[in-house]
């Protein structure tokens, strides 16, 4: 049993491992969320840290509407980074955890 155990051990620090790696690249992959047909572009990474906004001089004037275009750009760009966020960690983390019955977080 033991040996099983610390089989399960190895298992789960490979897993974090690969957690951790897959945190650090998805600081790399670049997402945008936009509004007002491009008039408004927000970057975000995967891990949803705001990198660019881009602000078309059109509606640079109108603080209105330029406020409400960069609320449906944010959060357009943040569900996008959460999404791949959830796929690419639940991904990394089923590959590495060990199969225990009724543990079946990630299908």
């Amino acid at each position: 049993m033991f040996g099983d155990l610390q089989g399960m051990m190895g298992k789960l620090k490979e897993a974090q491992a690969k957690i951790e790696e897959t945190k650090a690249r998805l600081n790399t992959v670049m997402v945008d969320g936009e509004s007002g047909d491009g008039l408004v572009v927000v970057t975000v990474t995967a891990n949803r840290e705001v990198k660019n906004i881009a602000i078309d001089d059109s509606i640079i004037y109108d603080k209105e509407q330029l406020e409400d275009y960069l609320i449906l750009a944010l959060n357009n760009a943040l569900k996008k980074a959460n999404d791949v966020n959830e796929a690419e960690l639940a991904a990394a983390a089923k590959g590495g955890l060990p199969d225990i019955p009724g543990m079946d977080l990630f299908k």
